[in-house]
């Protein structure tokens, strides 16, 4: 187990794109599940990853770590050596069109839903609803997505191309102008 997950991560490093993670996973059968339109920025197989689901048009962010087991077993088991204790496992699904920022937890027994925006470095403890936007520790709601989406599409200002000279000016002037002292 412990081997073919560190083999995984070894060849998810020779995959330049996001996407093509995403598809060799999938192909691989790595996770219960992995739908179309997936990206996946990390490069670590988590431990269970068959008790995760990722459905449709899901991006994930560098260094989202899903969490489907606790340790505490471990603790137990030491302190009441005469006894059991087991591990403690569950399930994460990701639902269709959800984006997970950078660093952020997920915890097991969770259901994030559809048209999802998770803020970096949150910390997911319980199930998200649909149409949400959530951020902290642990995450909570704090706004709507399709509330966003509108913001974003009407936005004459969004500059399409970062990478033009051009715009990274202007991106820098407004910037400046925003945080006059």
């Amino acid at each position: 187990m412990f081997l073919k997950r560190l083999l995984l991560s070894v060849c998810l490093l020779f995959l330049p794109f996001a996407r093509w993670r995403a598809a060799f996973l999938r192909k691989l059968r790595v996770f219960h599940h992995i739908g179309e339109k997936v990206t996946i920025q990390s490069r670590k197989i988590p431990l269970y990853p068959e008790l995760i689901s990722i459905h449709n048009n899901v991006s994930l962010a560098s260094g989202v770590l899903f969490v489907t087991h606790d340790v505490i077993h471990v603790v137990l088991q030491n302190l009441d050596p005469d006894s059991y204790y087991p591990e403690r496992c569950g399930c994460i699904e990701i639902m269709n069109n959800v984006f997970i920022g950078a660093n952020t937890i997920i915890q097991y027994d969770v259901r994030i839903g559809s048209n999802v925006i998770v803020a970096a470095g949150s910390v997911i403890t319980k199930d998200i609803p649909d149409n949400s936007i959530v951020a902290g520790v642990p995450a909570r709601v704090i706004g709507k997505f399709s509330d966003l989406q509108t913001k974003r599409r009407l936005d004459p200002n969004l500059i399409m191309d970062p990478n033009s000279s051009r715009n990274k000016e202007k991106l820098w002037q407004e910037f400046q102008q925003k945080h006059k002292s």
